[in-house]
């Protein structure tokens, strides 16, 4: 059975940091992405940050860029989320996403989420 476990996230202030981690168990992940997503209250789901198996290849959404930073430890199937100078806009329940897509090809796992809270 496959898991995706997020923890690591709390209230802080604005300007503060917050590292996130993903640990997912129950099969190899190998060629996997994985990916942070979050949704605000009231918003649709969004793209943070995403790292492939080879761990050069990261993305992030520009509210992002230069702020947070995506790590990967394949060893131990896990994700970090570093969140540096967070933001009151930052507020969302944040989700890891061990995702496949080949041609033809497509898996998906998901976690439960972790709230991260930015005060003003």
């Amino acid at each position: 059975q496959v898991r995706v476990v997020e923890s690591g996230g709390g209230l802080v202030q604005a300007g503060d940091s917050l590292r996130l981690s993903c640990a997912a168990s129950g099969r190899t992940f190998d060629n996997y992405v994985m990916n942070w997503f979050r949704q605000a209250p009231g918003k649709e789901r969004e793209f943070v940050a995403g790292i492939g198996y080879s761990t050069d290849m990261t993305g992030y959404a520009d509210s992002v860029k230069g702020r947070f930073t995506i790590s990967r430890d394949n060893a131990k199937n896990t994700v970090y989320l570093q969140m540096n100078s967070l933001k009151p806009e930052d507020t969302a329940v944040y989700y890891c996403a061990v995702q496949l897509r080949r041609p033809g090809v497509a898996d998906d796992y998901w976690g439960q989420g972790t709230q991260v809270t930015v005060s003003s």
